[in-house]
């Protein structure tokens, strides 16, 4: 993998297609859109917060990163369909970890939907706790956290 770089303002609306690819098959399961699927990629970009990975001027992956009080919240990672089951998402974990450490947070914070099955099987498996469960901008979350 090559390592995740800042997104580009021109890349906004590539962004949003990639999530949107990568988030479709949650539509049917929670009845509507997740939210990084509506999300403001150019926002996110300006503000310093969205990550890429490409390969070959392709966009593979996305990752979004926000500066909370006491953590470092990982607020997307969305795979191209075509890139998925290589690893990607465990590397931008990692990458996740690495600089929340970087940036002097002791732990990553997450949520997912309860619907999102895959997930709540995945982060355990990569070191996350289950905080809690509650409804969130009309949604039925999972939240997580992990020291690092």
């Amino acid at each position: 993998m090559t390592p995740p770089r800042r997104a580009r303002p021109e890349e906004a609306a590539a962004l949003r297609d990639l999530v949107r690819a990568a988030y479709a098959l949650y539509v049917p399961r929670i009845g509507r859109e997740p939210a990084p699927m509506t999300d403001d990629y150019a926002a996110r970009i300006a503000a310093g917060e969205a990550w890429v990975v490409e390969e070959d001027g392709s966009l593979l992956a996305v990752l979004v990163l926000e500066d909370f009080p006491d953590s470092l919240q990982l607020d997307n990672i969305a795979i191209a369909p075509a890139a998925q089951g290589r690893g990607l998402g465990r590397a931008l974990v990692a990458f996740t970890e690495d600089e929340a450490r970087r940036r002097g947070f002791a732990k990553v914070t997450l949520y997912t939907n309860e619907k999102m099955v895959e997930n709540l099987a995945l982060y355990p498996r990569l070191g996350f706790v289950e905080t809690h469960r509650a409804p969130q901008a009309g949604f039925a979350r999972v939240f997580f956290e992990k020291a690092v």
